[in-house]
C-alpha cells in the first residue's frame, strides 16, 4: 500500500490573497518553512498544519489531499 499526500497550501494561500510573508506573520510559522512545505520539500507537523489552517481560517484537512493505492 502506498499513501501519497499532496499539500494544497499554496492554492489556499493564494485564494485568500496572502503573501508568504503575511501568512508567516499570521501563523507564526517562518516564511522559509512555509515555502518548503509549498514546494513539497518539507512535510508539516500536525502543529504547523493547524497553525497554518487557523491563519487561513480553514480546517486543517482542507490543506491536503491523499491517495491510498
Amino acid at each position: 500500500m502506498k499513501v501519497t499526500i499532496k499539500m494544497k497550501l499554496r492554492e489556499a494561500r493564494r485564494e485568500k490573497g496572502l503573501t508568504l510573508t503575511r501568512l508567516a506573520e499570521l501563523s507564526g510559522v517562518s516564511k522559509s518553512h512555509i515555502s518548503e512545505v509549498e514546494t513539497g520539500n518539507q512535510i508539516p507537523t500536525l502543529t504547523v498544519l493547524c497553525l497554518l489552517a487557523f491563519a487561513l481560517k480553514i480546517k486543517p484537512e482542507d490543506l491536503y489531499l491523499y491517495d491510498i493505492s
